[in-house]
């Protein structure tokens, strides 16, 4: 039963990743397949072990073994990995074999709290060949069977009596609950549209500061809430990134805030950002959306490191902008040397 369920789940992958595959290949005007295997390279999914009790780390590791000509385009890093919680990560162990060929690796420390059989979904491999097109390979599916500790508990099961049936008193505290909310609900609509009639008409408030300064003063209030002493790791990031991406939106005129990060970096160079510090924004990114989306915790110091970063990368672009705006300004009409006059001109 257990291998039909996984191969129907592996089609069904195969499906939505060709289909969303092909959708990200008509923006990006390139050709990608997904196909079930290609010569020339080896993909090896592997757990420490297969059965696990509630709360153990396991470790899961992708090993990808390919020819030197074949180019490997990272996984993304929040890669979706079912019911299981990241607790560690080391991503792109890159090693070349003594054969020519290139070894990369991925470790990863998986926990759950849930009981029962579970999958380790595939996870989808992009590679780039010398003519340019592009194939993607799923990673095999990995079965983990979970356990409870109350397995292992000497507990009686014996079937006891019956208690007697006890006589509770008639509660009204719910109805209470319950009005107080439907009137807070009726009030706050209530406070809503009178806001909204009162403000009709009223033009839309722009605020005109540049960019960074809008940027540091949200960078000032979010310290001011003291989440990475509250432990509220998600919320942090969520807030810290919504601020770089709107900061860089406003310098560039994109929509930056509702791209993904994988949209963002694909057109990083042509909006015209700066190449040399594209590697550390990228790898922040990939960080951010770890603990964002896959419940990763990061390690001591590096929330406050993350946030000083973008005050760093925030007054880079600054210095940049004002360095172009600098430039335009030195190439003025004022600046240009006067047309020589014509010659027959100075003869009449």
């Amino acid at each position: 039963m257990l291998i039909a369920i996984n191969k129907i789940m592996r089609a069904t992958l195969l499906i939505l990743l060709a289909a969303a595959t092909t959708g990200t290949c008509l923006r990006a005007q390139e050709q990608v397949d997904t196909v079930a295997s290609i010569t020339g390279i080896e993909i090896v999914t592997a757990v420490d072990r297969a059965e696990m009790y509630v709360g153990d780390l396991i470790n899961y590791t992708v090993t990808i073994e390919h020819d030197s000509s074949i180019e490997l385009l990272p996984p993304p890093l929040g890669a979706n990995l079912g019911a299981f919680d990241v607790k560690d990560y080391e991503t792109d162990i890159t090693t070349r074999l003594p054969n020519g060929r290139i070894k990369s690796e991925n470790r990863f420390v998986l926990s759950t709290f849930t009981t029962g059989n579970y999958l380790i979904p595939p996870i989808p491999m992009v590679f780039e060949f010398q003519d340019g097109t592009r194939k993607v390979i799923l990673s095999e599916s990995v079965l983990i069977k979970v356990q409870s500790l109350l397995l292992n508990t000497d507990d009686s099961l014996d079937i006891k009596p019956l208690k007697a049936q006890y006589e509770f008193e008639r509660d009204y505290t719910r109805y209470f609950i319950w009005g107080a909310l439907v009137f807070l609900t009726l009030a706050l609509a209530g406070y809503l549209l009178w806001r909204k009639l009162r403000g009709k008409g009223e033009a839309e408030f722009i605020d005109l500061r540049p960019a960074w300064e809008i940027a540091f003063e949200k960078l000032a209030v979010l310290e001011q809430k003291k989440l990475i002493d509250e432990e509220k790791f998600k919320t942090f990031y969520l807030e810290l990134t919504d601020i770089l991406r709107a900061y860089l939106g406003r310098m560039y005129a994109r929509n930056i805030v509702d791209m993904t990060t994988q949209e963002f970096f694909s057109i990083y160079a042509i909006i015209g950002l700066p190449t040399a510090a594209e590697r550390e924004l990228k790898e922040f990114f990939d960080h951010a959306d770890l603990v964002k989306f896959a419940k990763y915790i990061p390690r001591t110091k590096r929330p406050e490191a993350d946030f000083a970063y973008a005050h760093i990368y925030i007054e880079l672009i600054r210095r940049e902008f004002q360095k172009e705006s600098e430039q335009e300004l030195n190439i003025t009409p004022d600046n240009q040397q006067p047309a020589p006059a014509n010659a027959e001109e100075g003869i009449l």
